[in-house]
């Protein structure tokens, strides 16, 4: 006869839960609005999967088969190759801003 779990543990589940939710929407953010070079998202990517798989240990096929489709999507749409003329722009104009007088 198996026992259901104690409030304590469902709290605690939801609590996970609301986190990785967090930290999803956070990544898929900044990938989409961050102009982040492929690496860069890439990165973000592979931290976000660690802390879900800390949150949620054992999950990793769950992940590859909801998340990771999704961020490969992000990826592969939003992440300027790091060659890519407009990222050399950006990153020039930040080092070098112009003043108009």
């Amino acid at each position: 006869m198996s026992t259901l779990p104690s409030d304590d543990d469902v709290a605690e589940e939801n609590r996970r839960a609301r986190q990785l939710r967090m930290i999803v929407d956070l990544a898929s953010s900044v990938i989409v609005q961050g102009g982040l070079s492929r690496k860069e998202a890439e990165a973000l990517v592979a931290a976000m999967r660690r802390r879900a798989l800390e949150l949620f240990p054992g999950k990793e096929d769950t992940f590859d088969l909801i998340l990771a489709p999704r961020f490969a999507r992000l990826v592969r749409e939003f992440a300027v190759p790091t060659s890519h003329p407009l990222r050399n722009v950006s990153q020039s104009r930040l080092a070098h801003p112009q003043t108009h007088s």
